[in-house]
């Protein structure tokens, strides 16, 4: 089920400019204050899914992180033109399609479907663009023919067109890399036909059986790199502000990028890259070869959607996402607490404005305008959580709610979020047995027999939930 945006009646305006936003710029390896191209605009490019197979937990991380992203540039008050593209003519979706003996049209609309429906549920905010390679090859051929022209693309031998990445100067200011180690054992694809082992293929000369396009160059398809600089270029034009993607594309795909998109239009690419660090699972890397690859469908069978989000967002984009059910079983305990919050302490049904300069809504702003620094709002929204529970005030609540949407959080009713989101527990002691047992221990109380009220208590404890008695009443929580 899909994460609710934010709950009606509660007014999120977005946040004043008093602090200004700073980002973690690959390329200049630091934090810059964030200034867009043009004022009150902001544009951003996330390299997208290779759609093959379902989508993994590695996905999930970009979808995720860079959602995050998004929602508050937009918090921030600035229209925001969000493209993410599908990359669906690729070597192994050939070779894929091959196997299930399916057309490569019928395997990529069935894997689109699924990304979409995964992201979904995730709470990931659809973008304003989602291009298909496929649907801009035009624009690739266009983009490679000014690159021919500049002298920086030519005809190899075995009717491939490759850069020549010797003759672009700037090659490696990305990755920090120089073209001599990239020589003594970087990735790099050698092939008698090009001319120098670093160059990398803009056009793939057309295979039997495989899809093709008519170019000037003959019958063939695009390289993988020249899809983003086309696709980019297009729809935000030949310099924009934000290009993200995981760190495992900083070389050497967006290196490719930058010197595809430079080198045929002149200028600056993009002003601010951005990478999010890897997924280990239980510390070390996850690989299929290893037998520790998740899907996100396969990881929702176990975790409520809103728990793996909220597990993705307290650790920071940049930094390596361990995953493990320890630490999923943990988030799921830190995020009943904020539920909790909200069923213990109802927010008020009216409107609530969110003041920025309010402590907790000023300490969630910091955070974000830290390189949008999650862990550091979310701690915001424990401290807020906790003023809410010690006052049981309604309209901290309500705050409490506004600025976990922000993050696409807490936007469930606190018991559909229970019901929802069953621990182990909760399977033997359903929402509605917790009920009845906490009344049935209410009934043993009034009528003074202590003795099975304490039995309801330590029942329920043994099973992992924790009655808590206050004047208001009995309410629960998980341990």
């Amino acid at each position: 089920m899909p994460l609710a945006m934010l709950r009606r009646g509660i007014h999120v305006p977005v946040a004043r400019k008093t602090a200004m936003l700073v980002i973690y710029n690959t390329l200049k390896r630091e934090k810059e204050p964030f200034l867009p191209i043009e004022p009150g605009k902001a544009r951003m490019y996330v390299c997208g899914m290779t759609v093959y197979d379902y989508c993994h937990l590695g996905h999930a991380r970009v979808m995720v992180a860079f959602d995050a992203v998004y929602r508050w540039l937009k918090a921030s008050g600035l229209a925001v033109t969000y493209v993410r593209n599908v990359t669906d003519i690729d070597d192994k979706i050939i070779r894929r399609a091959a196997e299930n003996g399916e057309s490569i049209h019928a395997l990529t609309d069935r894997f689109i479907a699924a990304m979409r429906e995964d992201a979904d549920a995730l709470g990931v905010h659809p973008p304003e663009h989602e291009p298909r390679a496929t649907e801009y090859v035009p624009h690739m051929i266009e983009l490679i023919g000014r690159l021919e022209r500049n002298g920086l693309a030519y005809r190899a031998a075995d009717g491939d067109v490759n850069y020549s990445v010797r003759k672009f100067p700037g090659y490696g200011k990305l990755s920090g890399k120089s073209l001599d180690s990239l020589i003594a054992g970087e990735r790099v694809g050698v092939t008698e036909a090009k001319a120098d082992p670093l160059d990398f293929a803009l056009w793939k000369r057309a295979k039997p059986g495989e899809p093709a396009w008519p170019s000037p160059w003959g019958e063939g398809r695009p390289g993988w790199h020249i899809e983003c600089s086309a696709m980019s270029s297009r729809l935000l034009g030949e310099h924009f502000d934000i290009h993200g993607g995981g760190q495992d594309l900083q070389f050497p795909h967006h290196e490719n990028e930058i010197a595809q998109s430079e080198g045929a239009h002149g200028g600056v690419f993009v002003n601010y890259w951005m990478h999010n660090g890897f997924v280990r699972v239980d510390d070390e890397k996850m690989s299929k070869s290893l037998g520790n690859f998740f899907t996100i469908r396969d990881v929702l069978k176990q975790y409520d959607a809103e728990v793996v989000r909220f597990f993705m967002l307290r650790a920071h984009y940049r930094s390596p996402l361990n995953y493990s059910d320890v630490h999923l079983a943990d988030a799921r305990e830190s995020l009943d607490t904020l539920y909790f919050t909200l069923r213990d302490v109802p927010p008020v049904p009216e409107a609530v404005e969110i003041d920025w300069q309010e402590t907790y809504a000023a300490r969630f702003k910091a955070a974000m305008n830290d390189d949008f620094d999650t862990p550091g709002a979310i701690a915001a929204l424990f401290l807020l959580a906790a003023e809410a529970r010690k006052n049981r005030d309604g309209r901290l609540a309500a705050k409490l709610r506004g600025l976990g949407g922000i993050l696409g959080l807490l936007q469930r009713e606190p018991l559909d979020y229970l019901r929802a989101a069953p621990g182990e527990a909760d399977v033997a002691f359903p929402i509605a047995v917790i009920t009845a047992k906490i009344e049935e221990r209410a009934a043993a109380k009034k009528a003074r027999d202590f003795a099975h009220a304490d039995r309801i208590r330590d029942e329920l404890k043994a099973a992992g939930i924790l009655l808590e008695d206050s004047p208001q009443g009995t309410t629960w929580r998980r341990v």
